[in-house]
């Protein structure tokens, strides 16, 4: 998902200055998970759509018209396994020239996780936004290539239709509520135990 309408991190906060380098002799680890979505820019979203739906058996679990989608893989337990964000055929100041990778999206099993991995990415100058998308808890951040990426908590499954039912879909990351909320240390998703 977008991260625009959460806003991004200050820029004293992103421009950190500190190296994305683990310590010599130290390997920083984070609680990666597994891979939880991919997120595409493409031409064409009304036959992409159609395409992962009649070929691979997506169903469409949200959709912007004209502008963006998001799909499930069949069998999947994930709210989407891949978005779809129309690119068009004009160039826009926040659009790629060409269809390809967004982002890729990391699982990580607890919200102390991703606190600990907000400490790690702030450190090393590398968070661009943060977001609540009602059914995750995301953080956005951008290699030393400055290819983004994601890192998000999954809200327990059973908690999604509340956390739809009304209101915006894309709200400013608040992590001390949601730690509030779930506590630091429940685990969801692939940490739970969940095949997908």
């Amino acid at each position: 998902m977008s991260r625009s309408a959460a806003g991004t991190v200050s820029s004293a906060a992103a421009s950190g200055g500190s190296s994305t380098e683990p310590p010599r002799g130290k390997e920083a680890q984070m609680a990666v998970r597994r891979l939880n979505h991919a997120v595409l820019y493409v031409h064409g979203l009304e036959r992409t759509v159609g395409f992962y739906r009649s070929v691979l058996g997506f169903e469409v679990r949200m959709e912007i018209p004209g502008q963006a989608a998001f799909l499930r893989a069949p069998g999947s337990a994930n709210d989407h396994d891949l978005g779809l964000f129309e690119i068009g055929a004009g160039r826009a100041p926040d659009r790629p020239d060409h269809p390809g990778l967004y982002h890729l999206a990391w699982e990580v099993g607890t919200l102390a996780d991703l606190a600990e991995a907000r400490e790690k990415l702030l450190a090393a100058g590398a968070l661009v936004g943060e977001s609540d998308h009602r059914v995750s808890k995301s953080l956005y951040a951008k290699d030393p290539s400055g290819i983004e990426f994601e890192v998000m908590w999954r809200v327990p499954a059973q908690d999604w239709a509340a956390e739809t039912a009304d209101g915006q879909m894309i709200l400013p990351l608040d992590l001390d509520a949601a730690i509030a909320r779930w506590g630091q240390d429940q685990a969801t998703g692939a940490a739970a135990g969940s095949p997908t």
